[in-house]
């Protein structure tokens, strides 16, 4: 089986911001289990030195544009046996705030710097130059942080088999054309064909470019990013690699999401048991300062508030709720804007709308566990994760169809009733009386209580836990090794102009 890097800017529980960190906390576990023998690498951040307690260090990288030396840690990963290592340099990880942003929400002016570093170490250690006996067969990066690790590696033989996942393609590592200079990397790298992007240095372009196969996080988003609407100036170059792009869906851990063992709920349930869920809504109702009504529907939306969610359709819809005699609760961070809206109808609507501003994952399990329908008016979605809890919890999504949504969640057709497979509410269009449709049927059927039951019985039954994904993922890395057994030692470039 494989020696797999994986190299990642975030994983839970160690640091999260999205779906990247709950996928990089999963998938290596799963892919160790199935026989795999993998390494984590990420940052070492302040905030993963203060949870990952054990850790020592094992190799000193020596490596160009770094005033002094880092070093390379390795601990156990939270839960796993799964070996991490953490590049530890204080100037660029040891801060306060987030991976990406500072205290203030803007985006660390050094970011360029810090992630080509832990570019810089991947390729080291998997390339042999780190100190350390162990080297892998696979290199995984994702994500446009680890954009430049098959970049740093491409011009050396023999080497590891190199994969990058798309997480989320609208975010592409952009930065100015001074930093390429200020990186060390050659001029002959600011091309269309490599790591020039209209003007700028393109971290992502680095992963699309010199990686021998692609992937990303669900079958219909592989399409879609093949696309001017949703390829984001990258459509061109994805669709000359097509033959090298696959699509696996994310899995969830089916341990932390389980509603049979969940601590942070109030009464645990199963689908056998699914009345235990009025307890959860019951105390929700009370956390969050909404009427105590177990008849009305109580629909909970937890996001990034970004346009991409669809936040400003879900406020859009937010009196056609009210009208329904439904309740609503929210939960995330975002745009101050959103922000602002969400604040004013709460404090409008007191007992019908509630709004925690921030991340909280006991609340997102908390509202999974009591809401009776959940809310992914999104207007593209890579995988999405949430609908995935949901269908878990027995809590019935309401999702456009896009992106991994559309591949996970079967809408409630008249048909798919019939035919007992229908999982949830899948609606089309951008706007909000497409939303306001959506939901108009999901009222209809929750007051149906036996087209209800059949609705969320179907749901809980789906099954998507990382082991069927891990598999295909098994199966990416030896088409890598394929790929790039052919072409070894012809130092090509596969890449094309977008």
């Amino acid at each position: 089986m494989f020696k797999v890097l994986f190299v990642t800017s975030e994983a839970h529980p160690l640091i999260k911001t999205g779906g990247l960190g709950d996928v990089s906390g999963s998938l290596p576990a799963t892919l160790q289990s199935l026989g795999c023998d993998v390494r984590l690498l990420l940052p070492a951040y302040r905030t993963v030195l203060d949870r990952l307690t054990s850790v020592s260090p094992v190799a000193q990288l020596n490596l160009p544009q770094l005033v002094a030396p880092a070093r390379l840690l390795e601990g156990r990963f939270p839960g796993t046996g799964v070996t991490t290592w953490l590049v530890d340099y204080p100037p660029a990880y040891d801060r306060s705030g987030g991976p990406y942003l500072d205290p203030l929400g803007q985006p660390w002016g050094d970011n360029a710097g810090r992630f080509a570093l832990l570019a810089r170490a991947a390729a080291a250690i998997a390339l042999g130059q780190a100190g350390v006996s162990w080297q892998p067969d696979i290199v995984h990066a994702n994500d446009w942080q680890t954009g430049l690790t098959p970049v740093f590696m491409k011009d050396t033989y023999p080497r590891p088999a190199t994969v990058f996942t798309i997480h989320n393609l609208a975010y592409q590592g952009l930065f100015d054309q001074a930093e390429l200079g200020h990186l060390g990397l050659p001029w002959s790298l600011w091309t269309p064909d490599s790591l020039e992007f209209y003007g700028r240095l393109s971290f992502i372009k680095g992963g699309l470019v010199y990686s021998d196969m692609l992937s990303t996080v669900s079958p219909t988003y592989a399409r879609e990013i093949q696309t001017p609407d949703l390829g984001f100036g990258l459509d061109g170059l994805l669709r000359h690699r097509a033959d090298r792009l696959v699509g696996i869906l994310n899995g969830i851990d089916d341990k932390e999401w389980d509603p049979q063992h969940d601590s942070w709920i109030v009464r645990n349930y199963d689908a056998a048991h699914i009345s235990a869920k009025r307890d959860n809504k019951r105390a929700l109702q009370h956390e969050h300062g909404l009427d105590p009504d177990s008849q009305a529907p109580l629909v909970g939306m937890v996001s990034r508030l970004v346009r991409q969610k669809g936040v400003d359709l879900a406020i859009s819809a937010v009196s056609y709720l009210l009208h329904a005699r439904a309740q609503i609760v929210f939960l995330g961070n975002g745009e101050r804007s959103y922000e602002d809206a969400l604040r004013r109808l709460a404090a409008r609507h007191p007992g019908r709308v509630a709004a925690r501003i921030g991340y909280d994952e006991a609340a997102a399990h908390r509202i999974e566990s009591a809401a009776d329908m959940f809310l992914m008016p999104s207007r593209f979605e890579p995988c999405g994760l949430n609908q995935l809890y949901s269908l878990r919890y027995g809590t019935v999504p309401i999702v456009r169809r896009v992106g991994g949504l559309a591949d996970t969640v079967i809408d409630a057709s008249e048909p798919n009733l019939r035919a007992g497979v229908a999982t949830g509410i899948v609606f089309d269009g951008d706007d909000a009386n497409a939303l306001i449709a959506a939901l108009g049927r999901a009222m209809s059927l929750y007051r149906n209580p036996s087209r209800w039951r059949s609705l969320v019985h179907c749901g809980m039954r789906q099954d998507f836990s990382w082991r069927a994904s891990a598999q295909h993922y098994i199966d990416l890395y030896r088409s890598a090794r394929i790929l790039h057994d052919h072409t070894i030692g012809k130092n090509q470039n596969p890449g094309a102009s977008p």
